[in-house]
C-alpha cells in the first residue's frame, strides 16, 4: 500500500520540507509515503474562486485515480492515534493505495469531497495547510509504529 499526500500548494518554508521529509524518510518501502503537491490556483481581488476549486480539485482527483480518498476536512470524524491505526489496517485489508486530500486555502473542491470514501478532522481548528503536511506525516508514522510494535509510539 502507498499513501499520496495530495496537497494544493508548492514552495513550502523549509521548515514544513525539513518537518515532512524527516517522517517520510521513516517509512518502509512496502508503505511509502508520497507528497503530491498541486499548483493553486491564482486568487487575486476579483477570483473565481469556484473556478479555482473545481480546478484544483480536478488536478488532485486525477492523481488519486484508484486511490481510497479520504478528505481532511473540520467536519470529518476525529481519530486519536488507535483508530488511526485501525484504520490504517482496514486500508491495508484493501488492498487499493490511499490518497489523503488537503485542499487549498478555501478548503477542497466539492468533486473531490463527493469523492471521499471517508473524512477525517485532524482538529477542530483551522490549521495552517503547510503545518498539517507535517502534522500529518507524524501522525501516519505513529500509527504505523503502533501497527507494527515499532517502538517510536509508547503509551
Amino acid at each position: 500500500m502507498k499513501l499520496k499526500l495530495i496537497a494544493v500548494g508548492q514552495k513550502m518554508p523549509a521548515w514544513v520540507t525539513e518537518g515532512f521529509t524527516e517522517y517520510q524518510r521513516r517509512f518502509p518501502r512496502d508503505c511509502p509515503l508520497e507528497l503530491i503537491e498541486i499548483p493553486a490556483g491564482k486568487r487575486g481581488k476579483n477570483a473565481d474562486i469556484p473556478r479555482i476549486l473545481d480546478k484544483e480539485g480536478e488536478l488532485m482527483l486525477a492523481q488519486a485515480q484508484g486511490c481510497c480518498i479520504l478528505t481532511l476536512d473540520i467536519p470529518g470524524k476525529p481519530w486519536d492515534t488507535h483508530q488511526l491505526a485501525e484504520q490504517w489496517t482496514r486500508w491495508q485489508q484493501d488492498g487499493r493505495d490511499v490518497a489523503i486530500m488537503v485542499g487549498g486555502p478555501e478548503g477542497l473542491a466539492p468533486a473531490v469531497k463527493a469523492a471521499a470514501e471517508q473524512s477525517w478532522s485532524l482538529s477542530r481548528l483551522t490549521l495552517p495547510h503547510p503545518l498539517v503536511r507535517v502534522v500529518m506525516a507524524e501522525a501516519l508514522y505513529r500509527a504505523w509504529s503502533l501497527n507494527n510494535n515499532h517502538p517510536y509510539h509508547r503509551e
